[in-house]
């Protein structure tokens, strides 16, 4: 068994009430030096000498001893000492407190990282959908760009004037850490201010897949460009750009 699978058994163990095939699993950890299990275990008996520590002496309820009593069949001949039984059984509540309380945290983790993901899946999958209803419009546009240049990036560039924008790019390196990609929709008009038109990453091999929905002036738009900005994108561009298709 792997140490993530013997993670939630390590208290268990401190206490010697662990099962099989978890006790001899750990056992087996402990014997080799596992670097996780060895600390893992000495963490768990030292957080259970801490409760054991923690716990105050508590005497039941008067009734309980009362009828324990009777149940024996009369008084006896020596005063029991309930303290150690009750210290043993608010120990056992709160190990069972911690012990499902690690497994609520790492369910509500594995569950928050499933969502997370699921999320992911949306949304590429919406942005797959919108790509491909650009492409399948028999009016829509197509630039390439970069076929000419020795240096990378090349691709191409599909307009369609209801939909959006589309760019397919290869050979476009992932943007440094702290930048990214950032598209634009520059007019015709001499002296028009490029239109920002959304942020993207490329992917590790370097291609890219980014659309920018929604209605375009074709006939007002004369390039369509990238330019490499800072993380949180820009309002005009600041660098010369990576790419331009001209329309």
């Amino acid at each position: 068994m792997s140490c993530e699978e013997l993670r939630d058994s390590y208290e268990l163990y401190a206490l010697g009430i662990a099962e099989e095939p978890e006790r001899v699993e750990i056992r087996e950890h402990l014997d080799r030096n596992c670097p996780t299990c060895v600390p893992g275990v000495r963490g768990a008996r030292a957080l259970m000498t801490v409760i054991g520590a923690a716990l105050p002496e508590a005497q039941p309820p008067a009734r309980l001893r009362t009828r324990v009593l009777a149940i024996a069949g009369g008084a006896p001949a020596r005063r029991l000492n309930w303290s150690p039984v009750w210290a043993a059984v608010a120990a056992g509540a709160v190990i069972a407190a911690v012990l499902f309380n690690n497994r609520e945290h790492r369910a509500a983790a594995e569950l928050a990282a499933l969502q997370s993901q699921a999320a992911a899946q949306t949304r590429e999958l919406a942005r797959l959908n919108e790509a491909m209803a650009i492409l399948n419009q028999p009016d829509a546009k197509q630039v390439v760009f970069g076929g000419a240049a020795p240096q990378p990036p090349r691709g191409r560039v599909f307009i369609d004037p209801r939909r959006g924008v589309l760019l397919l790019a290869s050979n476009l390196p992932p943007a440094p850490e702290g930048k990214i990609y950032e598209m634009w929709v520059i007019p015709k008009a001499k002296g028009g201010k490029p239109v920002a038109a959304g942020l993207f990453q490329s992917a590790g091999d370097g291609t890219a897949l980014h659309v920018r929905s929604g209605p375009v002036d074709l006939a007002a738009t004369g390039i369509v460009a990238v330019t490499l900005e800072p993380a949180a994108g820009v309002d005009q561009p600041t660098t010369t750009p990576i790419i331009a298709a001209s329309l």
